[in-house]
Formats: C-alpha cells, sequence, structure tokens
C-alpha cells in the first residue's frame, strides 16, 4: 500500500472522527458514538466509500484498544474496591451472570439452540458477553450534575461497575480460551489461573520496582515510556503464552501501576497518544467494519431484542442483588439503571470476536444500537428516578 495513500486515509479519519465527536457531545452523547458514525459515513457502508478497512488500520486499531484498556486500568481505585465491600462485589457478580445468560438465550432463541461445545454454542455465550461490561462515564457526570455521586447509591453504582468491568474481561478470557475445538478445559483453566497468580506475583515485584524508581525520577518522561513498555510486554505475553486476550494484559498492567505516584501524569501521557491518536483510528474502524448489507428481518428482531435484554438484564441483576443489602426498591432501580450503559468494552469485546472468526461485521450494528440508545436513556431515567426521590423526600420534610 502507498505511503501517501495512508496519510489520506488518516487525514480523513482524523478530522471525520473529530467533528463527529463534537457533533455528538453538542447532542450530549458520548464522543465515541459520533466517531463510529464517521467510519460508517466515509467507510464502504455509506455512499462515501472514502476509506477502506486495510490490515494497517486494523493494527493502528488493536494498539489503540490496548492503550484504552491500559488507561483503564490506570484509573482502578484499588482503594475504592477495597473500600466497597462484598455489597459491591456480589452485585456486579449479579451483574455479569444475568446478561450473559441473558444474551446467550437471546440468541439461541432467534437462531436455534446448539449442543455444547460447538462454534454455535459459543456464538451465542459470545454474545452474552458482549452485554456483561458496563460503562458508567456518562452515569459519572450524570451522578456529578445532580450532586449524587458521593451518595451510597452512587459510590456502590461506581465501584460495581469497575468490579464488572474486571469480571466481565476474565469471563471473556475464558470464552475465547475455551472456543478453541482442540483446546483442553483443564489446560485452558491451568493458563488462565496460572497468568493470574505470575500477574499477582510479578505484578507486586513490578509495582515496587516502578515505584522505588518512579519516587527518584517522578514526572519525568522516562516514566510514562517504561509503563507503555510494560502495557505493550505484558499484552504479548498474555496472548502468545498463555492464550489469553491482550487487552486482559494491557489492562492487568495498568492495575499494577494505579498505585504509584505518577499514575496520573502516566495515564495523561497514555491518553495523548491513545485518544488523540490510535483510539479515533479504533472507533472509527469499528465504523468501516460495519456491514449492513447482510442484514435482514432475523438481524432487525435480534438488534432490538438486544438492545432490550441488555438494558433490562443489568436492572434485574443488579437490582435485585441490591435489595438484599437493604436498599429502598426506588434505590435498586437507580444502581440497576445506572449499570445500564454500554461503551468502549463492549465494543472492544465485539472487536476482538470479529478478529477471531466468532461472529461477523452485521452484529456491530445491535452493539453500536445498543451504546446510542443506553447513552440516551440511562442520564433520563437516572434523572426522573432522583428527581422522584428528591421530591418525595421534600415532601417529607414539609409534613414534619
Amino acid at each position: 500500500m502507498e505511503t501517501y495513500k495512508i496519510l489520506k486515509d488518516l487525514a480523513l479519519i482524523f478530522i471525520f472522527a473529530k467533528a463527529a465527536g463534537l457533533l455528538a457531545r453538542k447532542c450530549k452523547a458520548p464522543m465515541v458514538v459520533g466517531e463510529i458514525i464517521a467510519g460508517l459515513v466515509i467507510g464502504p457502508c455509506l455512499t462515501l466509500n472514502l476509506v477502506q478497512p486495510t490490515e494497517f488500520i486494523s493494527q493502528m486499531a488493536e494498539i489503540g484498544v490496548i492503550l484504552i484498556m491500559f488507561s483503564a486500568g490506570l484509573e482502578t481505585n484499588l482503594q475504592e474496591l477495597k473500600k466497597s465491600g462484598f455489597a459491591a462485589f456480589l452485585i456486579a457478580c449479579v451483574g455479569v451472570f444475568v446478561p450473559l445468560i441473558g444474551g446467550s438465550l437471546l440468541y439461541m432463541c432467534i437462531y436455534g439452540f446448539s449442543e455444547f461445545g460447538t462454534d454455535e454454542f459459543f456464538k451465542a455465550v459470545f454474545i452474552g458477553c458482549i452485554m456483561t461490561a458496563t460503562s458508567v462515564g456518562i452515569t459519572v457526570e450524570v451522578l456529578k450534575e445532580m450532586g449524587k455521586l458521593t451518595s451510597r447509591v452512587g459510590q456502590t453504582i461506581l465501584s460495581a461497575a469497575i468490579i464488572d468491568d474486571v469480571i466481565g474481561i476474565i469471563v471473556l478470557t475464558f470464552v475465547l480460551g475455551f472456543k478453541d475445538p482442540n483446546s483442553n478445559t483443564l489446560l485452558v483453566t491451568g493458563k488462565i489461573f496460572l497468568f493470574l497468580v505470575l500477574s499477582i506475583v510479578l505484578g507486586f515485584i513490578i509495582y515496587k520496582l516502578f515505584k522505588l524508581y518512579d519516587d527518584r525520577h517522578t514526572h519525568t518522561r522516562r516514566i510514562p515510556i517504561i509503563a507503555i513498555t510494560l502495557c505493550f510486554l505484558m499484552a504479548y505475553v498474555a496472548e502468545k503464552y498463555f492464550g489469553i486476550a491482550d487487552i486482559t494484559g494491557a489492562y492487568i498492567a495498568g492495575i499494577i501501576l494505579c498505585n504509584v505516584r505518577d499514575a496520573e501524569y502516566i495515564d495523561r501521557r497514555v491518553n495523548i497518544n491513545g485518544y488523540m491518536f490510535f483510539a479515533p483510528v479504533f472507533f472509527v474502524s469499528i465504523g468501516l467494519k460495519t456491514d449492513f448489507s447482510n442484514i435482514d428481518s432475523s438481524m432487525i428482531v435480534f438488534s432490538i431484542g438486544f438492545v432490550i435484554v441488555a438494558m433490562l438484564s443489568k436492572i434485574i441483576g443488579c437490582g435485585l442483588v441490591s435489595k438484599c443489602f437493604k436498599y429502598s426498591w426506588i434505590d435498586c432501580l437507580k444502581i440497576g439503571a445506572g449499570m445500564m450503559t454500554r461503551g468502549e468494552v463492549a465494543l472492544i469485546i465485539t472487536n476482538k470476536g470479529l478478529g477471531l472468526g466468532i461472529i461477523d461485521s452485521s452484529y456491530f450494528t445491535a452493539v453500536i444500537l445498543l451504546i446510542i440508545v443506553s447513552s440516551i436513556v440511562t442520564p433520563i431515567v437516572l434523572k426522573l428516578l432522583f428527581g422522584k426521590t428528591d421530591a418525595s423526600y421534600k415532601k417529607t420534610e414539609e409534613t414534619k
């Protein structure tokens, strides 16, 4: 491929991604929605057909997704995870389990039930995996706006969402490991367990060494360079030697460094490279790879069902478990609604499934629809629920 063609493609990707992202923000939607739509507009999906999906763009997108997951690991607050305790952990577990089962059953009900171990069975389970991840960026902004982020409900949503993503990635790792028909169940489980143990042991050693070095060379440019090196190295080792998704290795690398002094500084530097360069390529590439030509009536039905099941399963799973910890019914609804939004992680999981041939590009339609609908519906529902609570509280105070 000619160098000048690559430069033209990148120029188009960046300008359309930025313009569409800003337009999405004006419409109170996540910027990623605009970037995905930009890919649909300039790609072969619609009439413009200005940029074609290429191996180069795919490789750039893969770096983008690795940096996104590394950044997510860096932003993980381990202290909040410790404080959240058993309640947030159980809410997160059920918040992963119910969508996983719901998504799998949805696929089987529409396309037929298959025996355990078949490609269709793993395809159904993978659809459930896409539903597991929660993106609370929009929820956090809404809670901040209403002054409810530091409330018991707000902190529960935040903590459960962090744990939710960790569990979702572990589930994805297991599913991808078992997908190989030649894989040995015991061997796959052993590899995943060994990787997690090594991550804990070596992670503790790396953290101590990095912390010692960071204390002596605070805010120097070599710190983020070493951090990104660790990110890429763990992503490579996870995929190459343990058969685990590279994004899992990148995420764990971020968690290892999330408590060092310069974690925020590293994250800012990673964002310069990630969110300004590689991440837009990733999100636009989703639009480039989306294919509407294979959409038939069953896919339309599936997409509508996918959105409904994905949103309701979070409300049912997270909401009902919250009731066990003495939350009121209205607070249970708030927690469930706060966990409805989907974003980057759902796209990352979908993209991983496409790359491995588990699903085809037509399923991006359902995922993109879910992100758009959940991004619009969640803020509205949360404002209504919190508004109702505040009105009831005000009425109670006036009657006293």
